[in-house]
């Protein structure tokens, strides 16, 4: 039988904060799945409806949260798969920092139009 290898180390905080994240993004997407298909549909969805529900604080925090830890969730899952792939050396570390600086210019972007969103920009 094959032998079980993964990047994550079990226990360790990466481990940790992907399992936590993958809890949270499931609650999360199933919370936007339902609201925007189920109690605005599709049709209804506007511009103008997204700024009444990003209006609500807690509205506006659940999705800037399920940003940030969607964000995060796939650029550490990308770095985890690319080292169970084989990277090492200044490669390993290349990637890290792009994955880093897309993350984290993606969690900016995100949430400047959240407060575009909710009328705070």
């Amino acid at each position: 039988m094959a032998e079980r290898y993964s990047s994550f180390q079990s226990g360790s905080m990466s481990w940790f904060l992907q399992r936590v994240t993958a809890a949270f993004l499931v609650v999360v997407l199933a919370f936007h799945f339902f609201m925007l298909h189920f109690v605005h549909h599709a049709p209804e969805v506007t511009f103008a409806g997204t700024q009444a529900r990003m209006s609500q604080i807690g509205y506006f925090l659940t999705m800037t949260l399920f940003l940030i830890t969607a964000a995060f969730h796939g650029v550490n899952g990308v770095y985890a798969a690319l080292i169970n792939q084989g990277l090492t050396g200044s490669r390993k570390t290349a990637v890290k920092w792009v994955l880093v600086v897309a993350g984290v210019l993606l969690s900016a972007q995100g949430i400047y139009v959240a407060l575009v969103m909710n009328g705070l920009m």
